[in-house]
């Protein structure tokens, strides 16, 4: 009988181990037991730093739990955004979790989760600024991030382009006067004018409206299903809505999420 319980727990862990391997392996993930993300850790509110030194924010915080749900252990890796794109092609992590808004041009090249934020282009000017509108940005400069779809969207309002690797820093030269406008998320620019109480305001306008999605290298149909799954019963059970609301101010979840495209 002790024999034959012995053999019954060594096979049940067996199982439990081989059923681990499996999942890890259904995942299609580099490593085993990890959910390696991609993101910039400069991109408030998506991706910052907190007081104490850790990486905080809204993609920080939703990603986290998933990778949670998912039994992963959840491990950043910091890039810059002009090589998101090229680093996920050459498996250097499973997943780009920077704000990256769902494109047609995008969805040739990598598979997007279904839309996990919901947000829009706003022009960003001086408080005593004569812009009204996108309008009047014909003639004028503005910046935006590089290899944006910001950067597109002022070349054809007219305007000449200064590109930054950081919006912090077009933010800031804003401030400076040393552009007239920066195009940018409407989260992004409301989080940054409130906390670094800048001189700065939004136009009414949109100039966009957008979904971000999380970004996967094409060929891992299980991975993107089961963060698919996640991002649905955070939705549901109302997790989602407490991690991102504490930020912003409001739940930004998509009213009609885009698929994603198998």
């Amino acid at each position: 009988m002790l024999f034959k319980t012995l053999f019954a727990v060594t096979a049940t862990v067996a199982s439990l181990a081989v059923g681990s391997l499996a999942h890890a392996a259904d995942l299609e993930l580099l490593e085993p037991g990890k959910l390696m993300v991609a993101t910039e850790g400069t991109y408030a509110p998506f991706s910052m730093r907190a007081p104490d030194g850790t990486l905080d924010g809204l993609e920080i915080r939703v990603m986290s739990e998933v990778a949670k749900r998912l039994n992963l252990e959840y491990t950043p890796v910091l890039i810059k955004w002009d090589s998101l794109l090229v680093g996920l092609q050459a498996d250097q992590y499973d997943v780009i979790s920077a704000a990256m808004d769902i494109t047609e041009a995008r969805q040739k090249q990598v598979t997007f989760s279904n839309g996990w934020l919901e947000s829009g282009g706003r022009v960003v000017v001086a408080e005593q600024s004569e812009l009204k509108t996108a309008a009047d940005l014909e003639g004028k400069t503005v910046g935006a991030l590089v290899a944006s779809s910001w950067t597109k969207i002022a070349e054809e309002k007219g305007a000449t382009v200064k590109g930054y690797k950081a919006e912090s820093d077009a933010m800031q030269d804003l401030v400076n006067g040393n552009v007239d406008a920066v195009i940018t998320d409407a989260i992004a620019a409301a989080y940054a004018i409130k906390t670094a109480k800048m001189p700065l305001k939004m136009t009414d306008d949109y100039v966009s409206h957008v979904q971000k999605g999380f970004a996967f290298k094409m060929g891992k149909p299980h991975l993107v299903e089961a963060v698919n799954k996640a991002l649905a019963d955070m939705v549901s059970d109302g997790t989602y809505a407490k991690l991102t609301t504490d930020l912003v101010g409001f739940d930004p979840t998509p009213k009609d999420p885009i698929k994603t495209i198998k």
